[in-house]
């Protein structure tokens, strides 16, 4: 049995795959980012999930996809935690564009692949190999156009009373907005990334309000800027773009890469699928 794993700092899914490529169970646990927890509650999010402590020991090898594994000591970290509960098993532990690109890139397909969910990450795919040309520096110095960007200029909005009158009393009754209750989660709790990201679906909502379309825009053309347009060819290949953030607003993507004559390709929600088809064929094959 092997374990087919997409994780983003919100939610990571779980497949299990038999010797035959056959689905033998799925799960979910919470985000397990290495890069922002500490292994302590990396180590929790999997051994409280019963269907992974009960197969821990049956498990030959995990192909873990995640958030936070773009440099090595967030790699370190959950492989520590990993060889701690799946004894058994061995590991391969890529970064989340890797499985970005394997379920949106058809075979020899060229393509520049984005991410845009709680946190935002872009990379190239030259038909055979991946070139990954930003290191991730994480929700505080990148991120652009993604859940907790948006959430921090929503926040910032509120704050600063640029967002009207009428909306800032809506986002009053949805959420917590108290100083005491947004300083505790961002400076001081878990996960900062994912709480900021929860207020992503305001604006979403919210999205013809024109406050609120300017921070899209904003958003989205900061990611073109400083991701996309690293690569030369970007305008003559397909841009792919995965998760929930790029799901919401695929319009709006679609309109802000045609102001910038570039082509919007695929859009998945989750890669989760793409990512157990690909393995799928990696065992059929061997």
């Amino acid at each position: 049995m092997i374990f087919v794993v997409d994780s983003g700092s919100t939610k990571t899914d779980w497949i299990a795959l038999g010797s035959a490529g056959e689905v033998l169970f799925s799960t979910q646990t919470l985000g397990l980012n290495p890069q922002v927890l500490s292994s302590a509650i990396l180590n929790e999010r999997i051994i409280n999930n019963f269907d992974l402590y009960q197969n821990k020991d049956k498990v030959s090898h995990i192909y873990f996809y995640g958030a936070g594994c773009g440099v090595s000591s967030p790699v370190q970290r959950i492989q520590k935690v990993f060889s701690e509960i799946f004894t058994k098993s061995k590991f391969s532990i890529l970064e989340d564009t890797y499985a970005a690109v394997y379920a949106t890139v058809e075979p020899q397909q060229a393509a520049v692949v984005c991410i845009l969910g709680t946190g935002s990450n872009c990379t190239y795919y030259d038909g055979s190999d991946i070139e990954q040309r930003i290191t991730s520096l994480g929700y505080i110095l990148m991120d652009e156009a993604s859940g907790n960007f948006f959430g921090k200029q929503l926040v910032r909005a509120y704050y600063f009373k640029t967002m009207p009158e009428d909306l800032a009393k809506k986002f009053e009754t949805q959420y917590d907005l108290s100083p005491d209750t947004i300083k505790e989660n961002v400076y001081r709790k878990e996960n900062p990334n994912t709480y900021l990201a929860r207020f992503a679906q305001f604006i979403i909502e919210n999205k013809t309000v024109p406050e609120m379309r300017s921070i899209i825009d904003n958003g989205l053309q900061r990611f073109i800027d400083h991701q996309i347009m690293q690569f030369s060819d970007a305008k003559e290949i397909p841009i792919h773009f995965i998760g929930s953030i790029a799901h919401f607003l695929k319009t709006e993507i679609e309109e802000a890469l045609d102001k910038n004559g570039l082509k919007i390709g695929n859009v998945v929600k989750r890669p989760i699928d793409g990512l157990v088809k690909h393995h799928q064929k990696l065992l059929h094959q061997s």
